[in-house]
């Protein structure tokens, strides 16, 4: 029988229209995007279906948009009768995981990662923070560059996603993060290529933006774990509410450890990988971790039925 886990995406995997189809066909879903309408004070369903982008692209709605997307999937996988043993989720994702295991109400979370936006924009001006992606070194040599670079020009730049063989992410103030690309592609880098983001995530910049994220979180209710969440900071399990109260506040000036929380998982015996909401990036990574690995996705009807026949042939 198969360990089953589910992962939720992060920034970047947002278009318009994303989950519209769910909303159509499922009161499950429609009631998610009720609920998260409610509890922000403004449409997200509208963004969400009708953007426009470049709003949808602004951090402090791209959160809750991309949030509430996966919880409607993850309403409409119930119906069906999936369920998991394990949750994880790349940066934001991780909101999506902990309401997936009933430590967070849907409506604390969407509120929380709205508030999260906004403090990680407010945190760095524009253009004073970049991000860039380093493909082709190992996440050591990508460290130490960056170590590097920043004795020199005595400006942050941290490796702060490590998502899979291959890719790493750096992050920090723009000079260093152009200065740390020139220097990883010298030091043989296949590419450093700028990611098209408001703010460096999860660099030490994004501290101020911790600060005022606690004082949200700490009028939140956080309950145990349902099953185990794998935790960005530490890519370990955890399950206690105040344990990951205070890693989810760490978590917004931490290294995602995506690619350590995966090898994690695999060793706890996890060999299914579905990735809930919008998007396929988590699954690539996956593919790219380890390929004897069960990497499905549900973002739309048609990635549903897949999934739903994958599950009805193994059983």
């Amino acid at each position: 029988m198969s360990k089953v886990a589910f992962v939720f995406p992060g920034q970047g995997s947002q278009k318009v229209g994303m989950c519209k189809d769910f909303y159509d066909n499922y009161a499950c879903a429609k009631k998610v995007f009720e609920e998260a309408d409610d509890a922000l004070g403004f449409s997200i369903t509208k963004m969400c279906f009708e953007g426009p982008e470049e709003d949808l692209r602004l951090t402090k709605y791209t959160q809750p948009a991309i949030l509430t997307c996966s919880v409607a999937a993850l309403a409409v996988m119930r119906e069906h009768g999936l369920e998991c043993e394990a949750a994880g989720g790349h940066s934001l994702g991780e909101y999506s995981a902990l309401v997936a295991a009933d430590v967070m109400r849907l409506q604390d979370a969407v509120v929380a990662v709205h508030k999260r936006g906004e403090f990680m924009q407010e945190a760095v001006p524009v253009g004073e923070g970049a991000m860039a992606a380093v493909m082709g070194l190992t996440p050591d040599e990508i460290v130490a560059i960056c170590q590097n670079v920043e004795a020199e020009c005595g400006e942050e730049v941290q490796a702060v996603n490590f998502n899979c063989p291959g890719q790493v992410v750096i992050a920090g103030a723009t000079k260093a993060v152009d200065k740390a690309s020139e220097a990883l592609k010298a030091a043989g880098a296949k590419r450093a290529i700028p990611l098209p983001v408001s703010a460096p995530f999860h660099s030490t910049l994004m501290k101020p933006a911790a600060e005022r994220l606690k004082e949200v979180l700490d009028k939140i209710e956080f309950r145990d774990a349902k099953f185990p969440v794998f935790s960005n900071v530490t890519a370990e399990p955890v399950v206690k509410a105040e344990e990951i109260r205070a890693l989810l506040v760490k978590q917004a000036a931490s290294p995602v450890k995506w690619e350590m929380s995966m090898h994690r998982m695999i060793k706890d015996g996890f060999d299914t990988f579905v990735e809930v909401g919008p998007g396929k990036v988590l699954t690539g990574f996956t593919r790219k971790i380890d390929r004897a690995m069960n990497a499905l996705n549900v973002e739309d009807m048609a990635s549903l039925e897949k999934t739903l026949a994958y599950f009805k042939e193994v059983r």
